[in-house]
Formats: structure tokens, sequence, C-alpha cells
């Protein structure tokens, strides 16, 4: 699955009951928030091919590495735990905490004649950037300074299928990260 910039369509309520998948980059594309060591070997040792998926239900290769949250990677982390918390129409699906970027797969729930507005999926991330930022900005003795890229990417979920895909996706990223076009060998 690849993930663009994709321009918010113009006439989309992101507000709207469905499922988003959105990739938050750090500033810079720095690695602040994990770390993923040696890449993982399938079979006779080969590298995991780029795009190449598991076998459908198949475990993660022996060796496979789970991002090592850095603190920063930690309090990003915290905040995303609390977005149902803060939003009660908003669940968090899934997600991935890679070295420079994070996929989410959230999801808005429909109010069910509650009447009580959806937040957008701008307001989501936006309060999530905000908050983390804050609590790094906090850790690190420094004020103002962007630890996330200024916008974001996202992807309206279209069915079932898409969904599916995503979530394996995001499950699967840590295992592709030395193929991934955001990959960099900065570390932490």
């Amino acid at each position: 699955m690849q993930t663009r910039k994709s321009p918010r369509l113009q006439d989309y309520d992101y507000s709207k009951a469905g499922a988003y998948f959105i990739t938050i980059c750090t500033e810079h594309r720095k690695n602040i928030l994990s770390s993923i060591s040696a890449p993982p070997s399938v079979g006779e040792g080969s590298p995991l091919p780029q795009g190449s998926p598991l076998p459908q239900g198949s475990p993660l290769p022996q060796g496979s590495n789970i991002p090592q949250l850095s603190p920063y990677g930690r309090i990003t982390e915290k905040w995303i735990r609390e977005i149902p918390n803060k939003y009660e129409r908003i669940s968090m699906d899934c997600y991935v905490i890679m070295p420079n970027h994070v996929h989410l797969l959230l999801s808005i729930i429909s109010d069910d004649g509650r009447g009580d507005p959806s937040p957008t999926v701008e307001t989501v991330v936006g309060w999530l950037k905000y908050q983390a930022t804050k609590e790094i900005n906090k850790t690190r003795n420094t004020v103002g300074e962007r630890v996330f890229q200024r916008s974001f990417y996202d992807h309206i979920v279209r069915n079932r299928n898409d969904y599916n895909e995503i979530r394996k996706y995001i499950h699967e990223n840590p295992l592709r990260w030395q193929f991934d076009k955001l990959f960099s060998e900065d570390v932490l």
C-alpha cells in the first residue's frame, strides 16, 4: 500500500462516520519516535521485499522486530490512546509508531441520532499533534519546536477489503522498514 499526500476532497465531510487511514510524519522525517534494529528475514535469510504481503493469518517471521519506542514515541502513544477518551465518537482501530512517522486507522462512529457533532479528522489529528508536541517539548526543555510536519496524509477507507488491507499494512509496516519510502538510517 502506498501512502501519498492526498488533497482534502473539497466537498467531503471529514466528520462523516467511516474509517480513515492517517499518516503523520515527524518534522524533517527525523527518527525520534522509535527504533527498529536489524531488518527481519523470511525463509532462507532473505529480506522481505517491499510490498510482498505475508500469507493471510501467518505469524510474523522469526526474529521480526517491533518498534522500540523512544521516550518521545511513548508520549505520542499515550496521546494516541487518549483520542477515544477525548472524542467519544472516535475509535482507534490500530496504529503503529515507526521511527519517523505514525500510521493510524481510526473510525468515526455514527451518532445514532444523538445529535452530537463529530470532530473532523483534521481536528483529531491536530489535537494529537498538539498534545504530543507540547509534552515532548516540555520533556526536552524546548519551547515551540515542531515535532511533526504541518500536514498529514489521509485516505478515506472505501470498503471492508480496503480496511483489511490497510490494517494488514499497518501491522506489517515494521517488517518493511528498510524498504519504506520514509526509511532513514538516522538513529535516535
